[in-house]
């Protein structure tokens, strides 16, 4: 099997993995835009996310001359730490389909800044000690603060931001002609929106000049930010959530943060046997055959989960089937897609880790700083928003930068070991 022996190499991989982990989500999210069903989505990505850990298992497990390969293990005494891996898999599971719908409510970006700032609080600590302090805790300390940081100026971007698009909307509501038009059913929703300001609601939030509806309908090209790009995006998207509470989203994202927090440290406990569950002289799970066994329950999870809300949906969403699924190739590819990249990020995560401390592996959750550019370039967030929008984003992202920074400084060297 390959493995990664020095301590620059695992910082590469870790850089990779965050490029990789920060941009799949921007395809379910552009998915989901475009009225696509997150249950087909998440079936057509949770396919392509089980192949790339067998390819990992299958290459990288079985290349070089070091010993247990992947196929020797499957047939070793190592439940134990297979339980371990298969639990970390039902939490990523659990945290990936949350995420689904979260992006939908609080964005890309603020989505991803909740759940990575989560991971890193709860996941780093808990790995810092499972590793037996391999990694440098005066430097990773202050790195996990900057995460916790984050995760305050995300929930106020998140507001801000909210504040601002009832604004953008409320205007468009007191100038509109026809009150019961589709656009003014979604915008009468809004009413109770914190932020919501009849005297400057027909004003931009960035430049503050004043528009009117009539303008906005006789545009050909509907600006990103602009209130009637707001209701074309709710029209098209497959879940509404114009006058939704601002806390709904929020606590998916919380709630999906604190299983991404889990299955980090579970993944350590199956490669690493910390709590010495293997009977003596059975090799420690090698990370390929603990991310196959990971990638099995994330996979097999998923799926009762997708096949279940297809008959059952949560939050509005149409019912379907699995015929219905299997006919739709809307946009397949790009779940397909996302579901290979969000695979080999996870893959990469583990094969930094287990050299250099899955505690600074964590790194990698700095994925916002990534996520962020891809929500601005394809979806059009934080467009036409307020100063003080801008502000709290510059912030929020200024703390990501110092923390991936001091976390990959934090990493240490492990010693080879797969000797129970």
């Amino acid at each position: 099997m390959f493995v990664i022996e020095d301590k620059l190499g695992a910082i590469a991989l870790m850089q990779v993995s965050l490029l990789l982990l920060g941009t799949w989500p921007a395809f379910l999210t552009l998915l989901e835009q475009r009225g696509r069903l997150p249950q087909h989505t998440y079936l057509d990505y949770s396919l392509t996310n089980f192949f790339a850990a067998v390819f990992i298992a299958l290459t990288f497990g079985q290349l070089g001359d070091a010993k247990p390969n992947f196929f020797t293990q499957l047939s070793q005494d190592n439940w134990p730490s297979v339980l371990f891996a298969v639990a970390g898999g039902i939490m990523l599971s659990l945290g990936n389909l949350v995420t689904q719908y979260a992006l939908a409510f609080v964005g890309l970006s603020v989505t991803l800044v909740i759940t990575a700032s989560l991971t890193v609080v709860i996941g780093t600590t808990m790995n810092y000690f499972l590793d037996n302090r391999i990694n440098r805790a005066e430097i990773l300390f202050p790195g996990v603060a900057c995460f916790l940081v984050a995760v305050c100026l995300g929930a106020a971007v998140h507001s801000s931001n909210a504040a601002d698009n009832a604004q953008k909307l409320g205007g468009f509501s007191s100038q509109h002609k026809d009150q019961s038009s589709p656009d003014m059913e979604q915008i009468h929703l809004l009413r109770d929106t914190p932020g919501y300001n009849d005297q400057e609601s027909n004003k931009d939030a960035e430049s503050g000049i004043s528009y009117t509806p009539d303008d906005v309908l006789k545009a050909e090209k509907v600006e990103p930010g602009s209130a009637k790009f707001l209701l074309q995006l709710e029209h098209r998207r497959s879940i509404k959530v114009l006058g939704s509470d601002i806390f709904l989203g929020l606590s998916m994202a919380f709630f999906a943060g604190i299983c991404f927090s889990l299955f980090s440290p579970a993944f350590n406990l199956a490669t690493n046997d910390q709590w010495h569950t293997l009977k003596e002289g059975v090799p420690h799970l090698v990370v390929y055959t603990a991310f196959f066994y990971f990638s099995i329950s994330c996979f097999v999870l998923a799926t009762i989960l997708n096949i279940y809300f297809l008959y059952n949906p949560m939050l509005g969403l149409p019912k379907s089937s699995f015929t219905a699924y299997l006919k739709d190739c809307k946009g397949r590819h790009w779940a397909l897609l996302a579901g290979l990249i969000c695979g080999f990020g996870n893959g990469f995560q583990f094969m930094s880790g287990q050299a250099a401390g899955y505690a600074a592996a964590d790194s990698v959750q700095a994925l916002p700083l990534v996520s962020t550019f891809w929500g601005v370039v394809l979806f059009g967030e934080y467009r036409k928003s307020s100063k003080k929008t801008y502000i709290l984003l510059a912030s929020m992202l200024f703390m990501f930068a110092v923390a991936v920074a001091v976390l990959m400084a934090s990493s240490g060297q492990r010693k080879t070991s797969f000797n129970s």
